[in-house]
């Protein structure tokens, strides 16, 4: 297991690297950075000043590798835009977001794995149909389309959630199930699958023969073991939630880091938007490893390794 691990640390540090690099190079090849800082109207003079003041006048390696011992550090210099420094963005926008990804989550699950196990004890019924066209609509729906339907119903027409904001918790409610559903179908279906492969196994078939009852079966003996697939795939869905919060919280008008990055983007804000793509997708690459780990650490076939 051990040797598994190591290989899987050794490949999500690979992957973070690479991530740094295309993070870098993507925003070097997207034009001359002095220039668009300075703005049309900036002369020569003035973008010659610009590119020394941050350092653009550099080697492009030298850069690099200063802003990625930088980023080691938690230092992605200061916002062209916003003046301040970008860690500190970072922090302040980084708890609405992680609140959004965590409600969202909670959602997901709590929709997901009651739906799948209804589901595969109904297999081919009416419910069985019901659970999967439910998947199919939430993998097809675009989740800024059905954030924008949710604000016409509950905010506008109901009034029954605001429609936009953070300042309670209530203002997550929408947003989260928007950014809820997509990751629904999918942990929906693995625990569907898991449970059905785990109701044919020996171990349920001799409780069941020793009369268990039937909720005792399912709740303490089957569920137990189906659910842990879908315990590490959530943990690779609430990386893909962060990912997807940039159009929710543009939609909502949440002050989370998807805003941050989308304010950033439209202002040529640079430094903001390499530190918050390159954080995110730190926060997958964790996410993933972790659910590897616990995967090796739950299978006994990765822990005979």
């Amino acid at each position: 297991m051990w040797a598994f691990v190591f290989k899987r640390t050794l490949i999500a540090l690979s992957v973070a690297f690479t991530i740094s690099v295309l993070c870098f190079s993507l925003l070097q090849l997207s034009g001359d950075l002095a220039l668009s800082i300075g703005g049309p109207e900036a002369t020569a003079e003035q973008v010659e000043q610009i590119r020394v003041e941050y350092g653009l006048d550099r080697p492009v390696l030298e850069q690099f590798t200063t802003w990625l011992w930088g980023a080691v550090q938690l230092d992605f210099g200061r916002s062209y835009y916003y003046q301040s420094e970008v860690m500190d963005l970072v922090v302040e926008r980084l708890p609405v977001t992680m609140t959004l990804g965590i409600f969202a989550l909670a959602i997901a699950l709590g929709v997901s794995i009651p739906l799948g196990v209804v589901a595969a004890l109904k297999r081919g019924s009416w419910i069985d149909r019901m659970a999967m066209a439910i998947a199919v609509t939430g993998q097809a729906m675009p989740n800024f389309w059905f954030g924008l339907t949710l604000i016409i119903v509950f905010a506008v027409n109901l009034q029954w959630f605001p429609a936009a904001g953070s300042d309670s918790w209530q203002g997550f409610i929408l947003p989260a199930i928007a950014l809820g559903y997509y990751a629904t179908p999918a942990m929906m279906r693995l625990t569907r699958s898991g449970m059905l492969e785990v109701l044919e196994a020996d171990y349920i078939r001799t409780a069941r023969a020793k009369g268990l009852r039937t909720g005792s079966v399912i709740f303490k003996h089957a569920l137990r073991n189906a659910v842990i697939p879908v315990v590490a795939l959530a943990a690779v869905e609430l990386g893909f939630m962060l990912g997807g919060s940039v159009v929710i919280e543009t939609v909502f008008s949440l002050r989370g880091l998807g805003q941050l990055a989308w304010n950033a983007i439209s202002r040529n804000d640079y430094p903001v938007v390499q530190a918050i793509v390159l954080i995110i997708a730190l926060f997958y690459i964790v996410l993933t490893l972790l659910a590897d780990i616990l995967n090796a650490v739950l299978d006994p076939r990765l822990r005979a390794r």
